[in-house]
């Protein structure tokens, strides 16, 4: 008697078992981002990015055995997340690309790209036409479209993991980082695009399935016209769309709920409508892409969003399903055709772009060959988008140990990268000078040159006078650069005419000029008349802004300028107070104390300039320098020391000294005082004394410079001390941060208005101190012995 069937198993069972099978794939996407998470913080020595850890993880979780048998279960939702993932990516890249530049004439920057995908194409092209029945097993009526795409794909730059690795690395201001960030955008822009294109006329899903000629030529008219009409309908309407969205949330305020869903509606659907045709939703979502604008807060927030969900959430999946794509079982080691096909890649990849950006960059662009070859390997990066491609051939005439050899490929044009960065690091600092330019590391007896910038006539008085005593005694001379700082507005740019030089720019701006003509009147009248030892030269910066700090480097190199004199952003009144000053300016200075290649004084002129003619044989303006200890306050002393050598200055050094046998001193500095407890300032301190030494025996033991020495316990001791200076001293030299740890300025900064004059500069120049004491804030390079200090200097080697 035959058995009854097994009844049908309820419904309680089948939830459990899809709850388990969830809960298996849970577990296993939280151990995959543990594990790429693991990986790349070992890694981080190394300065490797995230998607060397990603790729290598996901081929050995991809490859494991018990845990392939549980991706075929779930094959077809990796496939439908994998594509809904990489539609997002490649939006959010179409709407960082700039489409105008198609239509501009090519930069610097767009010219090295273009020589690297041509060179790269051809290459790629010419040699898989001619060994891809050698080492590819390429169908023959495949040949063509195949060839096509892999050149292509080849040709191109991950331009999302180029520039994420160029700012990690922290090499983004450097001008060879700029162009390789700029270059791989453009890079990535114009093959994608190709792609894009090269999909209506060779659609894979025409070739791959062998669909006859009259299908295909329908297919592609189809999505030509479709794509067309995206495009155009995009590029019209996006524009009035996210400008009337931004207008409704300006920035500050949270963006509504309807008017953000009606962003994303029109996105999905500007996306979705070349779709109809049978284009690729992943190529639609890029060419949509390119047509949204850039600006705004609603494609900021698109952005943001996507990366944080990529990364978060798809990119995990994504190394999943690549890994477990690329079986390695399927691969061939022993063939040697295997071998062949990985080689040929890497090497087409890295031939092709380097010979093209070192022959171009060279003979074309100026370039050194040394960084040419650098810029054409980091453009041999790629990324997440060829992963994808290279999978999805697979079934399309490419085999599994062709998919293998891409993935790999992929993965060696990434691990060098920082590699080739440090070699740039290092050919960089071997061109930098054998020593940033100090005053302590000048020569008492050698020329001093000043570069001394003024912005306007306003300057001028308190300049000439800075500029007498910095001569000190008659002999060695000094060389005094005047340097006019003119930002660049809409109406002098019209007039400006620059030569091969920073100092060679003309100006034909009627009030510029002068304005300049009365400068150079005015210094040139008082060498002439009592400038024995003064070479005076003229010299101006007219720039903008963010950029102007950059130029008075360039100058203070190209010059070897030990010491720049800047004007305080804040002038004094008529009734003695300090004006609200110019902030422009103000950044300007905050930007040379932390990047100049020297020395640099910020002059508060409360009264300096007011002074009589600075007399060389008799005293005629009383002098005072700080000292605390550190660097500053050392380099404020050895500039104080060339002070103290002219005639007429009568010069003397207050060292403020830490009270330790006051009880509440002792606690305090025992609490806040850290220095004593580190071994490097203890050698701060060692450095301190010995300096102080060395003036003390060749300039107090003498009675050229007067000495006084104050005990103090706190801040609030300080600030009184300083107080008493009121009347006695025109000029105060001090260092930026001197003393900047030390108990005797803690606290200072709580009521800070000018934080980059450092404690007793703030202090020196506030508002209700003295009106009648100049100040003179000296900081010292913060690396006198020149090498770049992080990868963050904007540092130039091309």
């Amino acid at each position: 008697m035959a058995r009854p069937p097994p009844p049908p198993p309820q419904c309680e069972e089948k939830l459990g078992s899809l709850v388990f099978q969830l809960a298996k794939n849970f577990i296993l996407f939280v151990l995959m981002v543990i594990a790429c998470n693991g990986l790349h913080f070992a890694l981080k020595p190394y300065s490797q990015p995230r998607i060397t850890s990603d790729i290598f993880v996901g081929l050995v979780m991809g490859n494991i055995s018990f845990l392939r048998d549980l991706y075929n279960q779930f094959n077809i939702a990796f496939g439908f997340i994998i594509d809904v993932g990489m539609m997002c990516y490649m939006f959010a890249l179409g709407i960082e690309m700039d489409p105008y530049a198609l239509f501009k004439r090519p930069t610097r920057d767009a010219q090295v790209a273009y020589a690297g995908i041509i060179s790269t194409f051809l290459l790629s092209h010419l040699l898989s036409h001619f060994l891809s029945s050698y080492i590819f097993y390429f169908p023959a009526q495949q040949k063509r479209e195949i060839t096509l795409s892999m050149s292509t794909l080849l040709s191109s730059t991950a331009s999302p993991v180029l520039t994420h690795l160029i700012t990690q690395l922290k090499i983004g201001k450097s001008d060879i980082g700029k162009v390789v960030i700029a270059a791989g955008m453009h890079s990535d822009f114009i093959c994608s695009l190709l792609l894009s294109l090269g999909y209506i006329a060779l659609p894979i899903n025409s070739y791959c399935n062998s669909v006859d000629h009259f299908k295909h030529s329908a297919t592609s008219i189809t999505m030509f016209i479709g794509v067309l009409l995206q495009t155009l309908v995009t590029a019209s309407l996006s524009p009035l769309v996210m400008k009337w969205i931004n207008n409704e949330n300006p920035e500050g305020k949270p963006m509504k709920g309807s008017h953000l869903v009606l962003a994303l509606a029109f996105m999905v659907i500007m996306c979705a409508s070349s779709t109809m045709c049978n284009y690729s939703p992943i190529l639609s979502a890029f060419m949509t892409g390119i047509c949204l604008p850039r600006e705004g807060r609603v494609s900021r927030w698109v952005i943001t969003k996507i990366n944080y969900l990529l990364t978060t959430i798809f990119f995990p999946i994504f190394f999943l399903w690549m890994g477990y794509s690329a079986d390695f079982k399927e691969s061939e080691p022993r063939n040697y055709k295997t071998w062949a096909q990985l080689l040929f890649l890497i090497g087409v990849v890295i031939v092709g772009k380097v010979v093209g950006t070192v022959i171009y960059g060279v003979a074309m662009l100026g370039f050194n060959w040394p960084e040419s070859v650098a810029i054409g390997m980091l453009l041999t990066i790629k990324g997440h988008f060829h992963l994808y491609l290279a999978i999805k051939l697979l079934g399309c005439g490419i085999g599994t140990t062709t998919t293998i050899a891409m993935v790999i490929t992929t993965f060696l044009t990434v691990v060098p990268a920082p590699a080739i960065v440090k070699h740039i690091i290092k050919r960089a600092r071997k061109r930098a000078p054998t020593h940033r330019m100090s005053l302590q590391l000048l020569d008492q007896s050698s020329e001093l040159r000043i570069l001394m910038c003024l912005h306007g006539l306003d300057n001028v008085p308190a300049s000439i006078n800075l500029m007498e005593i910095s001569r000190g005694k008659a002999d060695p001379d000094i060389g005094v650069h005047v340097t006019d700082m003119i930002e660049l507005a809409d109406e002098i740019a019209a007039t400006i005419e620059r030569g091969d030089g920073i100092h060679t720019t003309t100006l034909q701006d009627k009030t510029v000029i002068e304005m300049r003509d009365q400068v150079t009147s005015s210094f040139k009248a008082y060498v002439d008349g009592d400038g024995h030892g003064i070479s005076l030269n003229r010299t101006v910066v007219v720039s903008t802004i963010n950029n102007m700090a950059q130029d008075i480097c360039i100058l203070a190199e190209d010059l070897m300028i030990p010491l720049i004199i800047l004007p305080f952003h804040r002038s004094q009144c008529k009734d003695g107070k300090l004006d609200g000053g110019n902030q422009g300016f103000r950044y300007v200075n905050k930007k040379l104390l932390k990047s100049a290649p020297c020395t640099v004084g910020i002059l508060v002129d409360r009264g300096l300039g007011s002074l009589e003619k600075i007399s060389r044989s008799q005293v005629s303006i009383n002098v005072a320098t700080i000292f605390i200890g550190g660097k500053d306050d050392r380099e404020a002393l050895a500039y104080a020391s060339r002070v103290a050598q002219h005639p007429g200055v009568k010069l003397t050094v207050i060292r403020l000294l830490v009270d330790t046998s006051a009880e509440t001193s002792s606690s305090a500095a025992r609490k806040a005082d850290c220095r004593v407890s580190l071994p490097e300032q203890e050698e701060e301190m060692v450095q301190d004394d010995e300096c102080f030494a060395q003036v003390y025996e060749e300039h107090i033991v003498g009675g050229r410079i007067s000495y006084t020495e104050k005990h103090l316990a706190n801040a609030a001791e300080t600030f009184a001390t300083l107080r008493s200076f009121e009347g006695q001293y025109s000029l105060v030299i001090v260092g930026r941060d001197g003393g900047v740890n030390s108990i005797l300025t803690k606290g200072m900064n709580d009521w800070q208005q000018c934080p980059e004059m450092g404690p007793i500069g703030d202090v020196l120049s506030g508002p209700d101190f003295a009106t009648t004491m100049s100040v003179l804030v000296i900081r010292q390079h913060n690396n006198i012995k020149g090498e770049l200090e992080g990868l963050d200097d904007e540092f130039s080697i091309m």
